[in-house]
């Protein structure tokens, strides 16, 4: 084999790892996207079952407006102020629960536990995606050949890390 046959052969070859680490990177990103839509879409559900726990005979007054208001909260904050917000609702869910007799057999609660129990799985999935994508994103070939493009490095947010 000539040297110059064998020099196209390693070139292809890099050229094609180069295309499977975008390939990959760039499905690793959209996971990241879909696991947020996920989360996001499980966190407003609970946000509306806040809500209809606070509008409800339930809740005693003074914890139906603590609770009315950290729902709004979290339904209307953005994405800077979206860990505080959700925090600030599941200490308000917290206080609730607490205050609530063990033989409660309300739809509303049980409708809560579902979401909650789902949004823990949630979580574990996006941060798993995360940590995947910052991963291969921190490889030196991933930077000097700008494999990742211009997507914006996926974080974790600090009520993710509150509920693991």
């Amino acid at each position: 084999m000539s040297s110059s046959a064998l020099l196209i052969a390693i070139l292809v070859l890099f050229l094609w790892y180069l295309s499977f680490t975008a390939t990959r990177l760039d499905r690793l990103h959209h996971r990241v996207e879909t696991s947020w839509a996920a989360l996001d879409s499980l966190l407003q559900r609970r946000a509306a079952i806040a809500l209809e726990i606070a509008h409800s005979s339930f809740a005693d007054p003074g914890m139906a407006l603590i609770l009315n208001q950290a729902a709004h909260a979290a339904r209307e904050a953005d994405i800077s102020e979206r860990s505080e917000a959700e925090s600030g609702l599941t200490g308000s869910l917290g206080l609730l629960l607490i205050n609530v007799h063990e033989n409660t057999d309300d739809a509303l609660l049980k409708e809560l536990s579902s979401v909650t129990d789902k949004i823990r799985v949630a979580v574990k999935l996006h941060v798993e995606a995360v940590n995947r994508t910052q991963l291969i994103r921190r490889k030196l070939i991933v930077k000097t050949f700008r494999l990742a493009g211009r997507a914006p490095l996926p974080s974790i947010h600090k009520f993710e890390e509150d509920a693991i």
